[in-house]
């Protein structure tokens, strides 16, 4: 799925595919929405969301009870994609992430996002 180059003492990764799960805060006026909270309200609670996954909170299950992506249904599993799939932010955070690391707050046209790589 992945293969490595050598790049000065190090190795650096050049994946092709990553696998992934999203908690997805829409907003008022962000792209695809029929969300009615503001942007404010938003990232008041992408911001608590991921407090609550510092404290050692289930990301599967704050994606099932918050996350506004239809992938919620699944804890938020988006499942394999490659690059030039996921705008721009969102993929530079999933494929910077090692597997099981979850992102800090990503902004995109879509919302706020925390993302955790998952393969």
């Amino acid at each position: 799925m992945s293969e490595s180059r050598h790049v000065g003492d190090g190795i650096v990764a050049a994946m092709s595919q990553v696998q992934a799960s999203h908690i997805l805060l829409m907003y008022a006026g962000s792209e695809r929405s029929t969300a009615s909270r503001s942007k404010d309200e938003a990232q008041q609670q992408i911001q608590a969301i991921s407090t609550q996954l510092q404290g050692g909170a289930d990301f599967a299950d704050l994606a099932r009870q918050n996350s506004d992506c239809p992938s919620s249904a699944k804890g938020g599993d988006l499942g394999s994609f490659g690059r030039g799939q996921m705008v721009g932010a969102f993929e530079e955070a999933a494929f910077g992430l090692q597997v099981g690391q979850t992102s800090g707050v990503v902004e995109t046209p879509f919302g706020y996002h925390i993302i955790k790589r998952t393969g």
